[in-house]
Parts: structure tokens; sequence; C-alpha cells
């Protein structure tokens, strides 16, 4: 055993996380730690419910939310290009944005609304302060909620990969909404990664797939990253599952989609699949400042810009997110930054994200630590008991100090 991990800590996580699968509470998990280049990977349960493939280290996952990071990663090789400003208007690659009108109440009627008193930055849609975003509050009943049904394209989570609304459409839709607050004024999850994702392959003359899978996905050895899963590793892709509380069971949610078909719409916030792997080479380069090897991705500024706090506590308040997210956690671009230890796992300066169909991923300086937790049972994470005791198994495994 290396002086990374503790022996008996990673037996304890093992059997803490086998108990969930063993309980039925999903088919299988891949959990993996790599510290001071020390990889340890589990590989518990199978694929999915009914399935007798065994969970293995190269799954398929569909990681949702964990693609805002990497779409933030790619806004900022842009800006080290000088192609995009991050304090500039955003008006210029995306008209549909320009002369705004923004709502006085966000459950008023959509008639009444001012101009905007500036125009959207990029710094504002990496912030999430862009005053567009999903709305968390029960809100059917708001006109606005109600124009974002009917257009069809503000959710919350994965995008629907059946509706065919590409790029351009997308953001016509988008540009017939008013905004629910003033850019830079609040905090409102999701939608500022969707529009990064058409304003990068806009500025960068290519789609943003593309434009990924050269600048990112190649470099780091990222073979299985990418919006659609090729038929060939089809059988690679994990099961997902959802509680139904109606049936008080767990039950399948993969539906009838085609994930070997590319999407009409790329989505920046929640459309990309991967592996274990693949994302733990894109965590070591944001922890190593934005390197992997002889790959230079970003500079180390970017970096510690990208990776700090970029939010105020009033910013986020009304946000309708989860009181767990504002308690000892800030925003920077695409990412979760601790600010205050306030748990076992909770280092002040670790940054990352997760995603809703219960995934996970940290790099944490300190510890010098890259951590992911891969499933496919959906659910906020932080009520998760998966991914708490995860987290909590994790970080207690840990053994001896930061070496100097």
């Amino acid at each position: 055993m290396s002086g990374s991990y503790s022996k008996a800590g990673l037996e304890r996580m093992r059997a803490a996380l086998a108990r969930h699968v063993e309980a039925g509470s999903l088919p299988g998990l891949v959990a993996l730690l790599c510290r001071r280049g020390d990889v340890h990977v589990e590989e518990i349960g199978t694929r999915a419910f009914g399935d007798r493939a065994p969970m293995r280290r190269d799954t398929i996952f569909r990681i949702t939310s964990m693609t805002k990071p990497v779409t933030a990663v790619a806004a900022m090789i842009l800006v080290e290009e000088c192609r995009l400003r991050l304090d500039e208007p955003v008006d210029r690659w995306l008209p549909e944005l320009a002369d705004r009108r923004v709502l006085r109440r966000i459950d008023g009627p959509l008639a009444d609304a001012v101009p905007a008193r500036r125009p959207i930055s990029l710094r504002d849609l990496l912030t999430f302060r862009a005053g567009l975003g999903s709305i968390m509050q029960p809100s059917k009943s708001w006109p606005i909620q109600q124009a974002i049904d009917a257009q069809g394209i503000l959710g919350f989570g994965p995008p629907d990969r059946a509706k065919p609304h590409g790029p351009d459409d997308w953001m016509k839709r988008l540009g017939s909404l008013p905004l629910m607050h003033q850019p830079g004024e609040a905090w409102m999850y999701n939608t500022g990664s969707c529009v990064l994702g058409v304003l990068i392959a806009r500025a960068a003359g290519q789609p943003f797939e593309a434009f990924l899978r050269e600048r990112i996905f190649e470099p780091l050895g990222m073979r299985d990253t990418g919006f659609s899963v090729p038929a060939d590793k089809k059988s690679r892709l994990a099961g997902c599952c959802a509680s139904d509380p109606g049936l008080d069971a767990l039950v399948a949610r993969d539906g009838a989609i085609d994930w070997t078909r590319e999407p009409a719409f790329p989505d920046g916030a929640a459309g990309l699949v991967s592996t274990a792997d693949d994302y733990l080479a894109f965590g070591r380069m944001l922890l190593d400042g934005g390197r992997l090897g002889s790959a230079r991705i970003l500079s180390r500024s970017s970096v510690q810009l990208m990776t700090s706090d970029q939010v105020t506590r009033e910013q986020t308040a009304g946000s309708g997110f989860a009181t767990e997210f504002r308690e000892g956690r800030g925003w920077g671009f695409g990412v979760c930054v601790v600010t205050k230890r306030n748990d076992v796992w909770a280092t002040p300066g670790r940054f990352g994200w997760d995603g809703g169909y219960g995934t996970a991923w940290a790099s944490d300086p300190e510890e010098e630590l890259v951590a992911l937790l891969m499933t496919q049972r959906i659910g906020f994470p932080l009520h998760s008991p998966v991914y708490l005791d995860f987290w909590t198994s994790a970080y207690s495994a840990l053994e001896g100090r930061k070496e100097t």
C-alpha cells in the first residue's frame, strides 16, 4: 500500500459503497481516487438492473452537468487566444441576446419589462449571472415559465434529445424571451452553459463538439467523451434509473433515446457522456494548472481564475438552488468552489461539480486529489446517501500529509 491511502480506509469505502448496491439502491458504480498519481478504482455491481454485464472502469456514463466545467474550459481557451474577452458584450456572436428587455418581476407579465442596464458579457454566462436560467421555485403559473415551456428550450437537467432545435433555432427561441434579472444581478443555474456552447461554436468557426474534440478531448486522451455514443461502444453505456414515488421503487429511465445519434443541439450544460478515466484526465489537467503531461490546455492563471469564487451571497440568495450549495460553497467559471470547511470532505479551495444522473467530480489542490463517483441513479447529489458516503469514506481513506 502506497503512502497516499489507508488500506483500512479503502476497505471501508468499498464496503460502504457495496452496501448501497446490495440494498438495491442502484445497480452499480465506479469510484476512482487519484492522489499524487496513485490511482485506486472500485468497480461494484452491474451496468443496469437485470443486466449481468458487470460495471467496469470503461463504462460510459451520461455525465449531465459535469459537462459545464468542460464548456467553461473551452470558453477560456478562446479568451486566451483573444477571440473572446471576458467583459465585452457577446452581441457580436450572439445578436439574439442584444438589446434585451428585463422583467420587472420574475412572476409578472411578459409585457411588464424594462431595458437591460447593460449588455450580457462572457463573464455573465460563465458565472450564471446573465439574467436567464432555470427557475427552481414552483412557477407553472408564472408567465415566463409558461413561455419557456412553450418554446421548449430551458429545461433543468439533460436536454431532450428528441427535440429538433438546432443551435440557431434554439438561440432564436431564447432571444424571444425577456430576461428574468438584470445582467450581473442574480445567479441562475444551467442556461448560461447552454448559451456558451453556441457562442464557442460561432467564435471558433466550427461545430461545438469538433472544437471540444480538437482542443480538449484529443490532447487529453478522452477517447470516450462526446455528445453521443458510437454504435460499437453502445454496450458500454450504463443503464439509467430513478426513484418512482408512485411505485415506491426504482424504474428504468432510458426510454427510447438513441444515444448513437448526434443530438440536434449539442448542449454545453448537460449533454456529454464520458468515463471515469476520461474525466480523470480532465480533472488532473485542472489540478495541475491547465496541463496534463505535455498537453497544455490552459494557462495556470486562467485555471486559478476559473476555480475561484466569482459570486456573492446576495447573487445566489434568490436562486432557489439547494441551501447546501450556498453554505460554504461558491461558484467560479462552470465549477463549484469550496470556501469553508463544513464537512469531512469540504477542503477550502477544492473545486468540481456533479451531474444529476448520479455522477460527481472534485479536484482538491490541498490534498493533491482527483476523485470521481460514477453512477446512473438520478437524483440531486447532496440528497444522495451514496454520494455522501462516497465523499466521507474517500477523504477518511487519505493518508499522510501533503509533500513539500
